[in-house]
């Protein structure tokens, strides 16, 4: 493990407490052309209670797919992009790891969640000491993915809900730990 990551990791670990919150389908799927694969509304609440008066930190095309492009309402939203052109003056954007972490100390929060897309999931999620994970029991065409932690074993399975139905859908809430970032230790 190369150092810089290894001070991205302390940084993470000791300034914020980063959870991350995602849907995803059977195969792990999270989006497609831009757009959510389900809208459940009881997953949407979930979103809403469970990020309201937090730290959002999403990808500029997740951003850019909000409705009306818009922030979401409550919270400090965070966009991290490498397009050095991208500007908006509704948002704090960062233009890397250590632009956001140096951004991050600004806030006296614990309460930092990563809400997408594929990529800034993938660039975030081992500084994510949980990840809340709305389970849809079934398949779309999809072309953003999420990580499977089932077939991760840096991640445990902490919590399953009872499943719900919606719409002939049928959905459950999880939640799981990542086990490798409470061991991990910087000599």
């Amino acid at each position: 493990m190369g150092n810089r990551l290894k001070i991205y990791r302390l940084l993470f670990k000791r300034e914020k407490t980063m959870k991350a919150i995602v849907a995803v389908d059977l195969n792990w799927g999270i989006g497609f052309r831009g757009n959510l694969l389900e809208k459940i509304p009881d997953d949407l609440l979930f979103f809403k209670q469970t990020t309201i008066g937090k730290i959002v930190i999403m990808g500029r095309e997740t951003f850019e797919s909000l409705p009306g492009k818009k922030p979401l309402k409550d919270r400090i939203n965070i966009v991290l992009s490498t397009k050095e052109h991208f500007r908006d003056n509704q948002i704090t954007i960062c233009h890397s790891l250590s632009e956001l972490a140096h951004e991050l100390k600004k806030y006296p929060t614990d309460d930092v969640f990563i809400i997408g897309g594929e990529k800034i999931y993938n660039q975030l999620l081992p500084y994510c000491t949980e990840v809340y994970v709305t389970k849809i029991k079934n398949e779309y065409p999809a072309d953003k993915f999420f990580k499977n932690l089932d077939q991760d074993q840096a991640w445990n399975l902490e919590s399953t809900s009872n499943y719900k139905n919606y719409n002939n859908l049928t959905y459950s809430f999880t939640k799981y730990k990542n086990l490798k970032l409470t061991d991990f230790n910087i000599a």
